[in-house]
């Protein structure tokens, strides 16, 4: 499979993943589009494009009128992450930048072929109550309100009368590279860590109980992407993928412990969001130290540390929250990753990039 692939917000996790690794592949022509541009290097195109204006989305789109691939991964979330997903002012603006996006595109794009688009645990309802284990795409729609249902209702009315097929993926927990991004656990756990390092601590889990849950690395939602291109059996589907293994995330500390070359101590559970602003001046010195790329210390974890603690759960012990893939390999999407081995290797990533230090 070839063609040429339009990638809507490639600054952010799985956006960032997909445009890595479409760039690698021969034979595809990739664009990328977003506000702010990607924290790598890559081959691609980039255009700047704000996805609330809509006379600026009709004049760049209609400049890409031999596109045959989407994939969309833009996300629009309020300061506060957690409360902004009930908001409905956050519903209406994600959707009205697929609208945006879509609508424009699908105009002049004669030989569009497919769109991958992104929903996640919370089309189960996760975050307002622990959904049956294990959830399943099959069952009804979840009865509240979420921008999901606006985006995928707009896909499947759109998508009539069109050649064009789409597939929806439902993510666990999401690992992999960016910067300044909501929802991203990684570096919240890893700027925790180094920063514990510096201060002659050691690394506690700062959450509650250890539930079971899921993750997944960004890098095998590009993998799956690339087969959803070409599997028949991915048409008009929705799927959820993970890593393939469960976690709790007290069961990660002890990787993360030894990356760094920490000794691990008692849990403390406490609320980074109010903890972790008050560190800029430590960070700054570990970036001094080792040469680090200059980002400024808001802008590296952003609000993810609302997300980390969303997830760690301090003061919490919350059920399971843990997601049927088997519709996903019966289609034949079979990849998997150690979420242990995933974590050293992205960590990795952030080190190579100058990031993070040794």
């Amino acid at each position: 499979m070839s063609g040429s692939i339009v990638i809507f917000g490639p600054s952010g996790l799985v956006g960032g993943a997909a445009l890595r690794h479409f760039d690698a592949l021969p034979d595809w022509n990739v664009t990328a589009l977003s506000r702010r541009p990607p924290a790598f290097d890559h081959g691609a195109r980039f255009i700047p494009l704000d996805l609330m204006d809509r006379t600026t989305c009709e004049d760049v789109l209609r400049q890409l009128s031999d596109t045959t691939h989407i994939i969309y991964t833009a996300l629009y979330e309020q300061q506060d992450v957690i409360r902004g997903w009930r908001a409905q002012e956050q519903m209406e603006t994600n959707a009205a930048m697929l609208r945006n996006a879509l609508e424009p595109l699908d105009a002049v794009a004669k030989g569009l072929c497919h769109i991958s688009l992104f929903q996640g645990t919370k089309a189960y309802g996760a975050h307002l109550r622990p959904p049956p284990v294990p959830a399943r795409e099959r069952w009804e729609r979840n009865d509240h309100q979420n921008f999901y249902w606006y985006q995928e209702d707009f896909v499947r009315d759109q998508q009539k009368g069109k050649p064009w097929y789409w597939t929806f993926l439902r993510p666990q927990t999401i690992f992999g590279f960016a910067l300044d991004a909501p929802l991203n656990i990684l570096l919240a756990m890893a700027v925790y860590a180094v920063i514990r390092r510096a201060e002659g601590l050691p690394l506690c889990h700062p959450g509650g109980g250890g539930y079971v849950t899921e993750a997944i690395d960004t890098r095998l939602i590009a993998r799956c992407l690339e087969w959803a291109t070409k599997a028949d059996t991915a048409r008009n589907e929705i799927f959820n993928i993970t890593n393939g293994d469960s976690i709790t995330f007290p069961g990660l500390w002890p990787t993360l412990a030894r990356h760094f070359g920490m000794q691990m101590g008692e849990p403390e559970p406490q609320r980074l969001q109010e903890i972790m602003p008050t560190k800029a001046h430590i960070w700054e010195q570990i970036a001094k130290e080792h040469q680090l790329r200059p980002v400024p210390y808001e802008k590296l974890v952003g609000p993810s540390w609302q997300f980390a603690d969303f997830n760690f759960a301090a003061g919490k012990n919350p059920a399971p929250v843990v997601v049927s893939t088997i519709k996903l390999r019966q289609a034949g999407f079979h990849d998997c990753i150690d979420t242990e081995d995933m974590l050293v290797e992205l960590l990795e990533v952030y080190q190579t990039e100058g990031i993070l230090p040794p």
